[in-house]
């Protein structure tokens, strides 16, 4: 059952990043379109149901199967877990931050810039790197 949730897990972790990859970017277009247009009113939907749909059940699957792996595989006691914990933490919190832009971004709110968006589109793909490092290389 072990090698099945481990599956499930990497499943679900490869949904989450394409979504946390592709939604900034759906942010930095969505920032180029009129208020009240219709491009505007598509990336509303385009971006609610990513988030809906794909990026929060992934990490859900993903932070559920990955506490049934460390549980089952005896691994609590391991640094590189708490290092990746934290790490997977940091990425959830981007997540939350995701979230709240989709629903400014859907009260025709725009807090930010495109530039700002660009260089958010990077803290997954960071976060992304550091947590496979520790999941394969356990350098503690």
């Amino acid at each position: 059952m072990y090698e099945w949730i481990k599956a499930l897990h990497v499943i679900a972790v490869i949904s989450w990043m394409a979504g946390m990859l592709y939604l900034p970017r759906l942010f930095v277009y969505h920032c180029e379109a009129e208020i009240g247009s219709k491009q505007s009113e598509t990336f509303k939907v385009m971006e609610r149901r990513l988030l809906k749909a794909i990026i929060n059940p992934a990490m859900i699957v993903t932070w559920l199967a990955g506490l049934y792996l460390a549980w089952s595989g005896g691994f609590f006691a391991s640094h590189w877990l708490h290092v990746k914990l934290a790490l997977v933490l940091a990425l959830s919190a981007v997540h939350g931050f995701f979230s709240r832009w989709v629903k400014d971004f859907a009260a025709d709110r725009r807090p930010h810039t495109q530039k700002f968006y660009r260089i958010i589109n990077e803290v997954p793909t960071v976060l992304m790197i550091f947590i496979v490092i520790m999941v394969i290389v356990k350098p503690f």
